[in-house]
């Protein structure tokens, strides 16, 4: 008898993710309580925190003689797709709830957090779509990122950070005692900037300039414009500050996940001067089970970068990758915190290089407060 995925019906459990603005609407009207209408960043930040550590961790890996069957079975990609139709049934009843939900002005901010939830793990969602070959799976990757706004993602994530990932170039990867309140503009403009340029360079060696309908960053933000305006259209103007309240909590949620994925780590320069080449461990792992399910395996990063396109069912363990201390969940808290994440993080950092500052992605202004040499 063949191998079989002990969890292979509990990735359904991703599902739950675009669920929140339903769950919160039904809690809201059974209850009369508007404190539900924050349900999304209360599942994110309470809820998942907890299961992760009741749940605990899974370091299993499918044999590698099960993992290219693994990959062609369909249904781990419907597990995907279906997220799609959600998120946007969603996002049309929000629009709705805040047009002619007769909703107070917090309960309405409850819900733009509630429904960027969901966008911004649809942008994990996306991640996962963006990375495959096959051109519907892109285009849907593409669709997933339009309610965040955040359609260049698709152009420098693939092109440019698992180029330059683990490395100062990198503006997706953070630095050693570089808070995210710091990290977090860095990345947004840096990585707007690379998938401009990286998309303009790619037009400009077939001999055409970057202002035309096959410019995937441009495509991909008018897939936002036409939303927007067909939303603003049918629910009116009153509800554009929620959508952009929605946007941008949105892609902080991927921000934040970028600032946890590499922190610190750094890939050595080569005897040619050229980086080393990615390997696991140049990538923060967790095998936390709740977090998992939710991100699609997310967390098993390093055999992401070591295998973009492997679908992440298949995705692997490795024992020599550094390991977090608890799921995406947790740590996206501990973020939030930068004394406590320091408390947390810097040490693992330094332990995992054997306390040598140099072998680090040290942030330049946190030289002097970590004793390292000019």
């Amino acid at each position: 008898m063949g191998w079989v995925d002990p969890k292979k019906y509990l990735w359904l459990l991703g599902l739950f993710v675009p669920s929140f603005p339903f769950l919160a609407w039904g809690l809201a009207e059974a209850t009369g309580s508007g404190f539900f209408w924050w349900s999304g960043p209360v599942f994110l930040f309470g809820l998942f925190p907890v299961l992760d550590q009741l749940i605990g961790k899974d370091a299993a890996n499918p044999p590698d003689s099960a993992i290219a069957a693994l990959e062609e079975q369909r249904y781990y990609r419907w597990c995907t797709y279906l997220y799609l139709p959600l998120q946007y049934a969603g996002l049309i009843a929000g629009c709705w709830l805040w047009a002619h939900g007769g909703l107070s002005v917090a309960d309405k901010l409850g819900l733009a957090l509630t429904l960027g939830a969901v966008g911004g793990i649809g942008i994990n969602t996306a991640h996962e779509l963006g990375h495959k070959t096959e051109a519907h799976e892109r285009r849907l990757a593409k669709v997933a990122l339009a309610q965040t706004a955040y359609g260049h993602f698709f152009i420098e994530h693939n092109r440019g950070h698992h180029r330059r990932v683990a490395t100062p170039e990198d503006p997706a990867s953070a630095r050693l005692g570089e808070t995210f309140w710091h990290f977090f503009p860095r990345s947004v403009w840096g990585s707007l900037r690379s998938g401009w340029h990286l998309e303009k360079a790619r037009l400009a060696r077939t001999g055409k300039g970057p202002w035309r309908a096959s410019n995937e960053v441009l495509n991909a933000w008018a897939l936002t414009f036409a939303l927007f305006g067909a939303l603003l259209a049918g629910f009116g103007p009153e509800i554009l500050p929620y959508l952009l309240i929605q946007a941008v909590f949105g892609f902080s949620l991927l921000e934040v996940v970028n600032y946890l994925e590499h922190y610190g780590l750094l890939r050595q320069r080569t005897a040619s001067g050229r980086y080393e080449r990615c390997a696991p461990r140049h990538s923060w792992n967790s095998n936390n089970v709740a977090s998992n399910l939710l991100l699609y395996h997310l967390q098993r990063h390093s055999d992401h970068h070591a295998n973009p396109t492997r679908r992440y069912q298949a995705l692997r363990h490795f024992d020599e990758a550094p390991e977090l201390p608890s799921g995406y969940a947790t740590m996206i808290v501990l973020a939030y915190l930068p004394p406590l994440w320091r408390h947390v993080m810097d040490e693992r950092v330094l332990a995992h290089y054997d306390g040598d500052l140099t072998r680090t992605n040290l942030h330049p202004s946190a030289r002097a407060r970590y004793g390292a040499a000019g």
